[in-house]
């Protein structure tokens, strides 16, 4: 399974949180969902994905199986706290936890996957963060089941690029009418249009959502999906012909 390439955070988190971000390369998938499709429901063939989740599972050493979510673009964050309980009964773009092995997921073609943990590694969240779920509030939501005391630290994992994502004016709307200062993520073009930094949006979110005395450690953002063809997976760029990747995080025992 060498041509399985995947991307972790860089940061001060103790090694038990293992976090994962996948590529396109590694899998089976055909075009145009070659090669690492994880997407059920993207209308590649079944036994394909089954085969890329497997192989996943295989290289990243997966404790249990992944928690898929029901996404829906939402602000939904739920708790997650047996390895095996099921959380795709009702949908939810976030998901926490404090047990281990328990295997955290979220699936992106563009939209922002941010994986928060705190500085001890008792605690990790995922989120589906695209621009609807931003604008209404599901960082903050993430924050909030975590201690106010506690440090920090938050990845921002591959997504569409501020180069690349544009936007019509209510996504500007949607933003400034929540926070005035974020007019400064979204840069006007000549067609009417914007073009819009999830990555800025997300840290800001983040750095609004902190309550007083906590610290929040942000890094990554610095891919672009639609851009790196080679890379990722972009439903922006291929429509509905795009696969799917996905970000995992768990807290393994010792």
């Amino acid at each position: 399974m060498s041509d399985l390439k995947t991307l972790q955070p860089a940061w001060a988190v103790p090694a038990s949180v293992k976090v994962y971000s996948t590529t396109r390369s590694g899998g089976v998938s055909l075009p145009p969902f070659d090669s690492l499709n994880l997407g059920l429901h993207v209308g590649d063939d079944a036994q394909m994905v089954k085969t890329n989740r497997l192989r996943v599972k295989d290289a990243l050493g997966f404790p249990a199986e992944p928690r898929w979510l029901k996404q829906v673009h939402g602000i939904n964050v739920v708790n997650i706290n047996t390895p095996d309980q099921p959380c795709h009964d009702k949908p939810a773009d976030g998901a926490f936890t404090t047990k281990p092995n328990t295997v955290l997921a979220v699936m992106t073609a563009d939209c922002l996957p941010v994986v928060i943990a705190n500085a001890a590694g008792t605690m990790v969240a995922v989120a589906h963060a695209g621009w609807r779920g931003l604008a209404n509030g599901i960082l903050t939501k993430a924050l909030a089941h975590f201690d106010t005391d506690e440090k920090l630290h938050a990845w921002l994992a591959p997504a569409i690029g501020p180069d690349t994502f544009e936007v019509g004016a209510e996504v500007l709307s949607a933003f400034t009418e929540k926070e005035g200062a974020n007019e400064q993520h979204f840069k006007a073009i000549d067609n009417g249009k914007y073009m819009a930094d999830l990555y800025g949006l997300a840290a800001a979110e983040l750095k609004q959502g902190i309550q007083k005395g906590r610290e929040v450690i942000i890094c990554g953002g610095d891919h672009c999906t639609y851009k790196e063809s080679n890379r990722f997976h972009s439903y922006r760029r291929d429509g509905v012909l795009s696969g799917r990747m996905a970000t995992f995080a768990w807290i393994s025992t010792p």
